[in-house]
């Protein structure tokens, strides 16, 4: 084993999720392949063994199901005792999560990590209860059959024909600190269900009929096998990643098929998958591209994407690499991957120049230790399969004519560039002839190589190198202006001095290719970042659309629009044009089809070939967004691996923000339907309760004036009469505070404005009210300021109050101004119970009521419109507890403005005398 030095970025990230799991508890799951395997057995023992070394475990919640042997385990074990809750007229037992919280053991039994929980408790799974007594520092231990996993719910629902409703996310397994499968052959665990160990004899038999078939166990123990597998390799690579291992660990098979620009790379993908197949492994296919194979033609280049393109679809994952070597990459990856094997070509070099280049083969053959290495031989006459000659629609629908191979003019000035700077350096070099070595004067030339090498790349430099050994035999060497060398030692400096022109232009070109490399994946990184920015910020479904189209018309340089189904499922155009990159002509045909299969077709697919446009489907995580219809100017835009992944990444971000752009509307329309039926309710409730009686008492009181008129005295004609005025002023009062509560929302009140005394608003309403003196207490500054008001609007605000105040309090009730910084407050106060605490706020709601099930009516709706009123005014209303005893309302009036002078009256006398 080698050990070297642990990646720093590993390390910090070991020691981020160390400090968050600080003071968390630790998850323990039992896992099966069906009920009855033993999970809950082997849970309760494992707790049997933890509460006899001495740690505090307890039993939060188990089922039995009626197994003897299994409760028998519970003898002896603390339990908590579970919470009854009625639903839907049944009593059911859930765990009490707050009992567990407060008990607070070391350790507690969970079983069923996959229930669901009656309504009325705290969380609606218990795997939520889990989260939270982890969070509080305690260890867990629960049970989870395979088939709840949320992954595998599909896939155990092909199985077996039925589909699990109650599942588990795969974080919550792929978090858990500890998983032990819990396993029993499927003849066993059969053998154990016509026992009656499993189930009671009369749903054994149902069981065997249709979920525990033979076939179905096999199936799912499999399931089981691999996802514990799957689980145990990550704590593997893990382990390694974070102690330096770089020596591979063959316990589990991995094959690395390594492809490049050859016409064989098409026989090794389906040679890595046969092999993978045979091995049952998981296999990745890897392009290295060094700078060398960056200058590959269109054409070379697109058989290398055809074959990534083959591996994907054959279910193998895709890797791009780069990097100056192409065994140190792969070496690196293998080891990374924890690779077995290693699939490649043979080396199409051989003789001396395999000896003398070397062979990425031989290379990775010596080196990869532990690493068994498969070589594929190579066809004498194997053909790429992408033709030479490559015709793209795209362009010529942009109206961009293919054009032949041919040099540019910025390649011409580069090479104009390798003469002058070749000149140049013979310049120098001449005048520094006579006074410094020509050994020295090599140097010159080898500075401008390194220049041109570094400005304009690996053809000018290489024509600079030749360029500078012919200036320097030609000019610097006797027989001047003659290809003749009189002194054979200076050929080896022209070998030599052109070697090392070369390597060093080499090597130059490769750095510059490397930073250009480096320059776009900067580049793919920012533009992921700004379209992240945008499409947190938009709000609307069209900001979406925008920042998409816009990003990939800048990126892929194409034209783009996102393809929204109607009502009836049918894709149509945006309503929204002149958004800038928009691909006006998507052929809606293939949209359709690619909504409805939700696969890629179009232009450079199998699918539908004949398209001009590229179209996507966009699917979200329950339900079908769209389709994105791309048409780029060049289709390897979109197909180079890398730039796939970027457009797979900017399809992933625009999804995620549809969905939450829709999810947070549905949430506001169901919050607004919701707000409405709860106001129904309560509008329906409060007028059914509160017109009620007094209609029954309008009702008793009229009946009685028809039926006994003849034989009633004045007085009870009276108390009638009187009766049912009462109850008719109550009703409409009630009216009157629905219709005004209606207004007030509606925005339909204006306020009309005025300067009026507060006392004599105050008066006003005592006297409309017919209170009795001795039960109000009227206490006003004598320099009380006048206040611009709604005299109508602030005397419904003060009966409103003194109303509640009535009902609710029989003692007196006080009334007092006072003025303070710019405003002028008025409190209305009484002796009564008082404010419930914590209602303060709550009361002045519509429909809320202090006592709901009190004597007194009301709709609730007279402190919501003293609310609206005083807000309407610029003011505030605000309830409050008294410290010694009752409640006190006080609202504020602004002062801002000056109140007028007000002259005073005349007096006759006074000016007589």
């Amino acid at each position: 084993m080698t050990d070297e030095r642990p990646d720093p970025d590993v390390l910090l990230a070991r020691v981020q999720r160390d400090e968050a799991r600080h003071g968390h508890g630790r998850l323990k799951i039992f896992l099966g392949a069906a009920a009855g395997v033993g999970k809950t057995y082997a849970m309760l023992s494992a707790l049997r063994e933890k509460r006899a070394g001495g740690t505090d475990a307890i039993v939060g919640v188990t089922e039995t199901h009626g197994r003897s042997d299994t409760a028998a385990l519970l003898d002896g074990l603390e339990a908590l005792a579970l919470r009854s809750i009625v639903y839907r007229g049944v009593q059911v037992r859930e765990f009490d999560l707050d009992a567990a919280l407060a008990r607070r053991p070391q350790l507690i039994a969970m079983d069923e990590l996959a229930h669901t929980n009656a309504t009325g408790s705290r969380h609606r799974k218990r795997w939520n209860d889990v989260q939270e007594l982890l969070d509080a520092g305690i260890d867990v231990y629960t049970t989870l059959n395979v088939q709840h996993l949320e992954s595998l719910n599909d896939v155990v629902g092909g199985i077996t024909g039925v589909r699990v409703s109650e599942t588990v996310p795969d974080s919550i397994f792929d978090a858990a600190d500890e998983v032990e499968l819990v396993d029993l052959p499927p003849d066993e665990l059969l053998t154990r269900l016509h026992e009656g160990k499993v189930y009671v004899p009369a749903q054994a038999q149902h069981a065997v009929d249709n979920f525990f078939r033979k076939g179905n166990l096999i199936a799912l123990r499999e399931l089981a096998l691999r996802r514990t597998a799957e689980r145990v390799d990550a704590q593997m690579r893990d382990y390694r990643d974070g102690h330096a291992i770089r020596d591979v660990w063959p316990s589990g098979e991995r094959v690395l098929v390594c492809i490049g620009s050859g016409p064989t790379s098409e026989r090794l993908v389906r040679a890595g998958r046969r092999l993978a197949v045979t091995l049952h492994a998981e296999w990745i296919v890897a392009y290295v591209e060094t700078p060398a194979l960056q200058r590959l033609s269109p054409q070379r280049r697109d058989a290398v994407m055809a074959s990534l393109r083959l591996a994907e679809e054959l279910g193998a994952t895709t890797v791009t690499l780069s990097g100056p070597d192409m065994s140190a990459e792969i070496l690196a990856l293998a080891r990374a991957q924890n690779v077995t094997r290693i699939m490649l070509g043979k080396p199409r070099r051989s003789g001396w120049r395999r000896w003398l280049l070397g062979s990425v083969v031989d290379t990775i053959v010596r080196q990869a230790h532990g690493i068994d290495v498969h070589l594929l031989s190579a066809e004498p006459r194997a053909q790429s399969a992408i033709p030479e000659t490559y015709f793209d629609r795209s362009r010529l629908y942009l109206g961009i004519r293919p054009e032949r191979r041919r040099i540019t003019a910025q390649q011409r000035r580069a090479y104009l560039w390798s003469i002058a700077v070749t000149a140049a350096c013979t310049l120098v070099a001449t005048v520094m002839a006579g006074h410094f070595d020509l050994s020295n004067v090599v140097m010159i030339y080898l500075l401008g190589v390194v220049y041109v090498a570094a400005r304009h790349g690996r053809g000018p430099a290489l024509l600079a190198s030749v360029l500078s050994v012919v200036a320097f035999d030609l000019f610097l060497v006797p027989p001047y202006f003659n290809f003749a060398v009189s002194d054979t030692q200076f050929l080896i400096t022209f070998g030599v001095m052109l070697v090392v022109a070369l390597v060093i232009s080499g090597l130059t070109a490769n750095v510059r290719s490397q930073a250009k490399v480096a320059s776009h994946r900067e580049r793919r990184t920012r533009v992921l970042y700004d379209l992240s920015r945008e499409l947190a910020a938009a709000r609307t479904e069209q900001d979406i659309v925008k920042a998409v189209v816009r990003h990939i018309g800048g990126e892929f340089e194409g034209q783009s629009a996102v393809l929204f189904p109607d009502s009836a499922g049918k894709i149509s155009y945006p309503t929204e044009d002149g958004i800038q990159y928009s691909f006006h002509g998507a052929d809606l045909g293939v949209a359709q089809w690619v909504f409805d299969h939700t696969r890629i077709a179009g232009n450079g697919t199998d699918t539908l070939p004949g398209a001009d446009g590229v179209y996507l489907p966009l699917v979200g995580s329950s339900e079908k967004i769209g389709v994105l219809a791309l048409l780029p100017v060049n289709l390897r835009r979109v197909f180079l691996p890398e730039q796939q992944r970027l457009l797979d990444t900017f399809m992933t971000q625009a999804v995620q923000a549809i969905e939450r752009v829709r999810l947070a509307e549905q949430a506001r329309v169901a919050q607004v339907a919701a707000e409405t039926e709860r106001l129904r309710n309560s509008l329906l409730s409060a007028i059914s309760h509160d017109l009620r009686t007094p209609l029954a008492t309008i009702v008793g009181a009229s009946s009685s004036l028809v039926e006994e008129s003849g034989h009633l005295d004045p007085k009870a004609r009276r108390e009638l009469s009187h009766s049912i005025y009462d109850e008719a002023r109550r009703m409409t009062r009630l009216a009157n505070n629905i219709l005004d509560m209606a207004r007030l929302d509606a925005g339909a009140v204006k306020l009309n404005l005025q300067w009026y005394p507060v006392e004599e608003i105050i008066g006003g309403v005592l006297t409309r009210l017919q209170l009795d003196r001795h039960l109000v207490n009227v206490s006003l500054p004598e320099n009380l300021p006048m206040a611009l008001l709604d005299a109508v609007l602030i005397e419904q605000v003060l009966e409103n109050l003194l109303d509640n105040a009535v009902k609710y309090a029989a003692a007196p009730i006080d009334i007092s101004a006072r003025v303070q910084e710019n405003v002028m407050i008025i409190t209305v106060a009484d002796r009564g119970p008082g404010v419930p605490k914590g209602n303060e706020k709550r009361l002045f709601e519509k429909f809320e009521r202090a006592n709901m099930e009190g004597v007194h009516g009301g709709a609730g709706l007279g402190l919501t419109i003293c609310r609206a009123i005083v807000v309407a005014h610029g003011g505030r209303i605000w309830a409050e507890q008294r410290a010694d005893g009752g409640a006190a309302f006080h609202f504020t009036l602004p002062l801002e403005k000056t109140p007028p002078a007000i002259e005073p009256e005349y007096d006759p006398d006074a000016a007589a005398a």
